[in-house]
C-alpha cells in the first residue's frame, strides 16, 4: 500500500506565511510531519504555526530571507543545533517584483528575482543535503512553475529563472540519488495566491488566461499540497528528477 505518513520526520518549508507554501506545511503537519516554517518576516508564520497546533501538529518558526546567503547559513546552523536532523525540504519560496516587458526591465530586478529563485534555493538544497546525509537521505521539492516550460507575456524574468529551476532540480536528482536524496519539482498553474493577484484581478488578462486552462478555473493553493505530499512521502521512492505538473490541464 502506499505510504503517505511523515511521522518522526522534520519537514522545512520556506515561503511558509501563506498562499502553496501554507497549504503544503498544513498538509505535512496533517501527516505527522514536524514543520519548520521559514518566511522572510516571522509575523506571518505565527498564524500559521497556531493553525497547524490547533489540528495537533507541531511546528517551528524562522525568519529567514532566502535570497540571502549570511541568513541562510545561520539558519542552516540553527536547525542542527536544534534539530540535529532534516528529512524534507520544500523550496517554495519565490519572488516576481516585475510585471512587463523584457526589454524595459532593470538590473535590480533581474538580481533580485535570481537571488530568491534561483540562489535561494541552490544553497537551501546544499545545506539540507549534508543534513539529510546524517540520517540516511531526505526529499526535496522545488516549486517552479508550468512558466519554466513555456513563459507567458509580461513574465519572462519569472519564467527564465523557473526554467534554471526545473534544470537545477535534474541535475540535484542525478547528483543526490547515490546519497539516498531524492529531488522533485512541482509545477503548479495559475493559482490564487499573492503574485497571481496581479491576474485574477485584471478581467482582461485573466479572460485570457483561463481560456488557455481546459478545466477553465485557475487552483487554489490547497489543490498542490497533496502533490507535494506525494513526492515528499514513501509513496514516491523511486521517483526522483520528476516535474509533476498541476496546471488544469495546460500543458496538455
Amino acid at each position: 500500500m502506499a505510504d503517505f505518513r511523515l511521522d518522526n520526520r522534520v519537514a522545512l518549508i520556506t515561503g511558509a506565511s501563506r498562499g502553496i507554501g501554507e497549504a503544503i506545511a498544513l498538509t505535512l503537519a496533517e501527516y505527522g510531519a514536524r514543520c519548520i516554517l521559514v518566511s522572510r518576516k516571522i509575523q506571518g508564520l505565527q498564524q500559521v504555526k497556531e493553525k497547524i497546533e490547533h489540528q495537533g501538529g507541531s511546528a517551528d518558526i524562522f525568519a529567514c530571507h532566502t535570497g540571502n546567503m549570511a541568513q541562510i547559513n545561520d539558519l542552516f546552523e540553527k536547525l542542527d543545533r536544534t534539530f540535529e536532523r532534516l528529512d524534507i525540504l520544500v523550496n517554495n519560496a519565490a519572488t516576481n517584483p516585475y510585471f512587463g516587458d523584457m526589454l524595459k526591465a532593470d538590473e535590480k530586478a533581474w538580481d533580485k528575482t535570481n537571488a530568491v529563485n534561483l540562489k535561494g534555493p541552490f544553497f537551501m538544497i546544499q545545506h539540507a543535503a549534508r543534513l539529510m546525509e546524517k540520517t540516511g537521505g531526505g526529499a526535496i521539492v522545488n516549486v517552479a512553475s508550468i512558466n519554466g516550460v513555456r513563459p507567458v507575456p509580461l513574465q519572462g524574468i519569472y519564467s527564465i529563472t523557473k526554467a534554471g529551476l526545473i534544470s537545477m532540480t535534474q541535475a540535484f536528482a542525478k547528483e543526490l540519488a547515490a546519497r539516498n536524496i531524492r529531488v522533485n519539482a512541482l509545477l503548479p498553474g495559475l493559482t490564487q495566491t499573492h503574485f497571481s493577484e496581479a491576474i485574477i484581478t485584471n478581467e482582461q488578462i485573466y479572460s485570457y488566461a483561463v481560456k488557455q486552462i481546459p478545466m477553465g478555473r485557475h487552483a487554489q493553493p490547497g489543490e498542490m499540497a497533496g502533490a507535494v505530499l506525494y513526492l515528499v512521502s514513501d509513496a514516491a521512492s523511486f521517483t526522483t528528477g520528476a516535474c509533476l505538473v498541476c496546471d488544469g490541464g495546460m500543458l496538455a
